[in-house]
């Protein structure tokens, strides 16, 4: 007489676990939806989508929803973190940088002071760059943006990815696009495909004319990550070569660089910020 009993409460079990199982992943999986809400509510595509803007003052307005997310990035521990695959580490890391960034223009806007706001490069002093400043908790610690960056994404030899480059911003018209959407695990590949070819392809920041490749100084200061063996790149001019579309090589060109026989030249980077006004 229990087997009906018995079966029932079996059942029931079952369905908690699953029912557990799926709320904890739904909330693994949208962990970073209200950055993504942030994101395609105030950033703004320009110059034939190479570029975006960023509506600071608009989020400031919305910053009680930007600190939530934040609150929500602080709370995830070093054991969690790493327990995770590399691309949801990868895509954590990459939208806590951007975060951070946005939270620390927006909190240090006013009314009056917004319009002076220039360049990212202003909060930073005479002896310290705001990159080094030390106001992120992050995996159990205060961290800088150069330590999110420099350590736990390039330093940590886990991603070898150069790609990275064109997704983390520092709120300057000469970084690669702020992107309108949240890094996500399942979609990390493509996002950083696109956003590499999103920049290389802006001419106004990446050009090949005649013997002479004119590219962003991002690749004078990271070039040893674009020679670390990515997809068998192993030198600056084999990455170029990996997207010669992008770059508009013609094949004379992609020979040339092929016999590192075509000059490369770093441009000079635009540090004002990636305002919308």
């Amino acid at each position: 007489m229990f087997k009906t009993p018995l079966k029932a409460l079996l059942f029931g079990s079952v369905l908690v676990a699953t029912s557990f199982a799926t709320s904890f992943s739904a909330q693994a999986q949208n962990m970073h939806d209200s950055w993504n809400a942030l994101l395609n509510k105030h950033v703004v595509t320009i110059n034939h989508n190479h570029s975006t803007e960023v509506d600071y003052a608009a989020i400031k307005r919305e910053h009680a929803q930007l600190k939530t997310y934040l609150d929500s990035l602080t709370a995830v521990t070093q054991s969690e973190f790493d327990a995770w695959e590399k691309p949801k580490q990868l895509a954590f890391l990459i939208n806590a940088y951007n975060a951070w960034t946005v939270e620390l223009i927006v909190s240090n806007l006013t009314s009056k002071e917004y319009p002076d706001l220039k360049s990212i490069k202003d909060l930073g002093s005479f002896f310290s760059s705001p990159w080094s400043k030390e106001f992120v908790p992050l995996l159990g610690k205060t961290r800088s943006l150069d330590e999110i960056e420099h350590d736990l994404i390039r330093g940590s030899g886990k991603y070898n990815d150069p790609r990275i480059h064109f997704a983390v911003n520092c709120a300057s018209i000469g970084c690669p696009a702020l992107r309108e959407e949240a890094y996500t695990a399942t979609d990390l590949e493509s996002q950083l495909q696109e956003q590499t070819v999103r920049f290389l392809s802006d001419m106004t920041r990446n050009m090949a004319q005649e013997n002479t490749l004119s590219v962003s100084s991002i690749f004078k200061w990271y070039g040893d990550d674009f020679e670390k063996g990515f997809r068998g790149a192993n030198t600056l001019q084999q990455f170029f070569l990996q997207y010669p579309d992008a770059l508009k090589l013609i094949p004379a060109q992609q020979k040339a660089l092929r016999n590192d026989d075509m000059k490369v030249k770093f441009l000079d980077y635009n540090w004002d910020l990636n305002v919308r006004h």
